[in-house]
């Protein structure tokens, strides 16, 4: 299971909002935490149904510079795919995430398939002609057909680096 590190101002709602799991699954998998009582920074929860980042052969390095999307198996590279990252006044974030869950076809600009980076996600397009190009809202988008050849070999939980 995930093991998630709290930050400054979260409470439980918002984690739960955030990773896509409902409250009361939340606190199942963390017995001494209840609704209502606040979590504190720094604090360690257990993120229920999402596999330990560490357990995952799988790893997704982003560079906003080159506009590349890297696919790595143990350590090797399988794949470089081009991509479309957040524009001036929306740029991408830059850090280290994990795939909290996924959706296809997920209907509007999002092309066939999300891959949600809990803000943020990984996704197609209805414009192919933006990848290559810094024009989104700080999602990384990529050619339909891309987004699902990746989502059907990483599992959530999987790394994802985000790097100038």
């Amino acid at each position: 299971m995930l093991m998630y590190q709290v930050k400054p101002g979260e409470t439980l709602e918002m984690v739960a909002g955030d990773f896509r799991i409902p409250l009361s699954a939340l606190l199942q998998a963390n017995p001494g935490l209840s609704g209502g009582q606040p979590i504190i920074p720094g604090q360690t929860i257990v993120i229920p149904g999402l596999r330990d980042p560490n357990t995952i052969p799988y790893r997704i390095v982003v560079s906003l510079s080159a506009r590349t999307l890297k696919l790595f198996h143990q350590g090797r590279l399988m794949k470089t795919y081009p991509i479309a990252v957040g524009k001036i006044l929306s740029q991408t974030p830059r850090g280290e995430f994990v795939i909290v869950n996924r959706q296809p076809n997920p209907g509007g600009p999002f092309g066939a398939y999300w891959l949600s980076l809990r803000h943020y996600g990984i996704h197609g397009t209805n414009n192919p002609a933006s990848i290559g190009k810094a024009v989104s809202k700080g999602c990384i988008r990529m050619h339909n057909r891309d987004v699902l050849a990746l989502a059907s070999i990483v599992p959530n939980g999987t790394r994802v680096s985000i790097t100038p």
